[in-house]
């Protein structure tokens, strides 16, 4: 969970959740996982690993007009071109941030979400207080992850599915004329590729 988001979810186990943690448990008690090792790994792939790619995808978006265009008529190939493919982004559309719109991602059917590009979900993605609010009361939902727009600017929420998946691409921050890909990549977190965050300022990061 971001560690600017203080509001706790109703985290309700789905069956199969429930039967992961419960081969979890079993699996600890005799002593053949080591539960912190399997948080390791999990919050590398949640937070590092996946993201980083997403997080690559926005400043080169950021960086070259051209492969900006790209990403606006053809996401899926133009991701592909950077070498994320697989499933759960067989199929990607980007929405990019403006001054008068805020995109917003969720999936209210069930999780379906761009591991390719953001690795593992969020648990809060998940949840279904999430799920159903975001597209309820969703300037509601931002500002509960500490993210207040300006009244004037429109909050737009795309509903993924089994078919489609989005990414956001922030608005980049001022003060990043003339920073190499990589350091602009810096400034991508998860958050503003789902649109419950926007791009750090460069002094955040």
């Amino acid at each position: 969970m971001s560690h600017d988001h203080d509001h706790h979810h109703d985290n309700e186990l789905d069956p199969m959740a429930a039967r992961v943690r419960a081969l979890e448990t079993i699996l600890t008690q005799k002593g053949l996982i080591d539960p912190a090792a399997i948080d390791v790994i999990v919050d590398t792939y949640e937070t590092k690993v996946g993201p980083r790619n997403g997080a690559r995808v926005v400043a080169r978006a950021w960086s070259d007009p051209a492969y900006a265009d790209w990403l606006r008529q053809d996401a899926t190939a133009a991701i592909a071109s950077l070498g994320f493919t697989g499933r759960q982004g067989e199929h990607m559309q980007a929405a990019f941030n403006t001054d008068e719109t805020h995109n917003l991602v969720v999936c209210t059917l069930c999780s379906c979400y761009p591991w390719s590009v953001l690795g593992l979900p969020p648990v809060w993605y998940k949840a279904p207080p999430y799920r159903s609010r975001a597209v309820i009361d969703p300037r509601g939902v931002l500002e509960e992850f500490g993210l207040t727009l300006p009244k004037d600017k429109k909050v737009r929420v795309w509903d993924s599915t089994a078919e489609l998946r989005y990414l956001v691409v922030p608005q980049r921050p001022a003060g990043t004329e003339g920073w190499s890909e990589d350091d602009l990549a810096g400034l991508v977190t998860r958050d503003s590729m789902i649109g419950t965050g926007v791009a750090l300022e460069p002094e955040a990061a």
